[in-house]
């Protein structure tokens, strides 16, 4: 059956693509983890992904011939890209500095990140059109969106910039424990 065309020119290159997308999801996420200073999980994600593309590469090598193993080479390539893109964004890891520039009245914006247990740090600055506050907030990464929305609702065209932070600490951060904390002293009011 390895001799058949059917494996040749079907079977091998859709295993050689998912061989691809296997070693490529890995190595995405891995440096991932490398980017957050991970020193375990990212040498046994690196171990899995380069055994997996030799597995694919030498599959590659064996059959120099046959085009349609280049482009699922490269196709299992670009799928692994996007699915490990994906899976990031799931996973939702890491810490963000959250960077708001206000010129108006940023109390409500500052009580309400406050109110869902987000710590709020206040900056006086000047920007090129006179006086501004900076608002700086550092959150999980899964708490973005409820972050953004939140300075959305304040000021739907407000300036804000948000930025990896590799590490973190002695500060006031959300947590589960803290926002259901949070949502009960909401009811109780």
């Amino acid at each position: 059956m390895l001799e058949t065309s059917v494996f040749q020119w079907i079977v091998l290159p859709i295993l050689i693509a998912l061989t691809r997308v296997c070693d490529v999801t890995i190595g995405t996420i891995r440096i991932i983890f490398v980017s957050k200073g991970n020193k375990i999980i990212s040498p046994i994600l690196g171990f899995f992904e380069v055994l997996i593309w030799l597995l694919a590469i030498s599959q590659v090598m064996q059959n120099l011939s046959n085009w349609v193993c280049y482009v699922a080479y490269a196709g299992g390539f670009a799928i692994g890209n996007y699915i490990g893109i994906i899976l990031e964004e799931k996973l939702a890891l890491g810490t963000l500095l959250v960077r708001v520039f206000v010129n108006d009245d940023y109390l409500p914006l500052v009580e309400a990140l406050k109110s869902k247990n987000f710590g709020v740090t206040i900056f006086d600055a000047e920007g090129s059109r006179g006086k501004v506050r900076m608002i700086y907030t550092i959150i999980q990464r899964k708490f973005l969106q409820e972050v953004v929305a939140q300075i959305k609702q304040f000021d739907p065209k407000a300036f804000y910039t948000i930025e990896d932070i590799r590490l973190a600490r002695e500060g006031i951060f959300q947590t589960r424990q803290r926002r259901i904390a949070g949502r009960l002293k909401q009811i109780s009011k």
